[in-house]
Parts: structure tokens; sequence; C-alpha cells
């Protein structure tokens, strides 16, 4: 499983009336941050990729934004203190939630689309007949693996015509504060 780094902008209620009409939308009222890799709620720190970049970030469709050296990641942010520096493991094969991980913290469990773009647990409206609101921690994630798994196999076989439903399983963690 390879561990890999991004940052991105929080999104939380500092956001003022954008914060609190993604509530009313969303129906996620137990939340007081969203921490995820969805673009639209959380987007890239670093939106330009530089030809620097090439070597130090994921080669891959969809995955530009993603660094394998978080050295290199920090050394080009020059404030870190409204972003989220997360370390994340897309398709973990097994539990990861004990997962020692120097400096970060574990967050929970995302479903992304194939693009790596939208959140299926807080960016499409919800999925009542897949899982409640309420199975979000205030951070809009899963906290547990076996629960996450099940909901990524029960979006595609409810909803195949929803591109966002065909989504990655991704483990997400939390760079402390320094």
């Amino acid at each position: 499983m390879q561990r890999l780094y991004i940052a991105t902008e929080k999104f939380d209620p500092s956001h003022g009336t954008g914060w609190g009409k993604y509530i009313e939308w969303s129906g996620l009222t137990q939340l007081t941050e969203v921490v995820s890799l969805d673009g639209m709620l959380c987007p890239t720190a670093l939106a330009e990729i530089k030809d620097s970049y090439w070597p130090h970030i994921v080669n891959e469709d969809f995955m530009l934004n993603f660094f394998v050296d978080l050295e290199f990641l920090l050394s080009e942010l020059t404030d870190t203190s409204n972003l989220n520096i997360l370390g994340v493991i897309r398709r973990p094969s097994a539990d990861v939630c004990s997962l020692g991980w120097d400096g970060f913290t574990f967050m929970g469990f995302d479903l992304l689309d194939k693009n790596v773009d939208i959140s299926a647990l807080t960016n499409c409206g919800g999925f009542p007949d897949v899982f409640a609101n309420e199975e979000l921690s205030c951070v809009g994630l899963i906290d547990d693996f076996n629960r996450a798994v099940e909901i990524q196999g029960l979006l595609y076989k409810t909803h195949p015509e929803e591109r966002h439903a065909d989504c990655d399983l991704w483990a997400i963690f939390r760079r402390q504060a320094y």
C-alpha cells in the first residue's frame, strides 16, 4: 500500500455563508469540518503542476496532485495554517486505522469517484438507500473499514448509472500541526 501526500484547503465554518449553504444542502448537520479529497469542497493547495514536480508526484491520470515525497510537498507550500496536509492510501486492502504513520492521525475512509474528484459521501446529495448521513463522522468520513467497503460495493451495485457511485476507497490521515 503506497502512502501518498496532498495539501488541500480546509472547508469548515470559517467559510461563512458557503459553509451554511453546504450544511443546509447536504443535511450533514454533525459536521465540524470536511476532510476530503473532494476537489470541489477541499481544492488542492497546489493547483499548477510545475515541471519540478514530476519526479515527486504520481504520474497517473487524475493523480497529478498526489506527492510521493512529503518533504518536497511541504517545501512548495509557503503557509500551511489554512491547509490540511493529508497522508492517503488508495484502495487499502486491509483496515489501516491503527497504522502507525509518524506525525499523522487517522481521520477515516472516503469514497472518491474514479477521477478522484467528487466524494460519494459528502458531495453527491447523499445515497440514503446505501448509507445514512448519521454514519459519517464529524469530518464527513466513515470510521469503520468494513462498513466503508460495504458502502463502496453497494453504491455501484445500487447506482450503476451514477458515475460518482463507481468509486475507490481512500484511507485519509491528517498531519498533526507543528
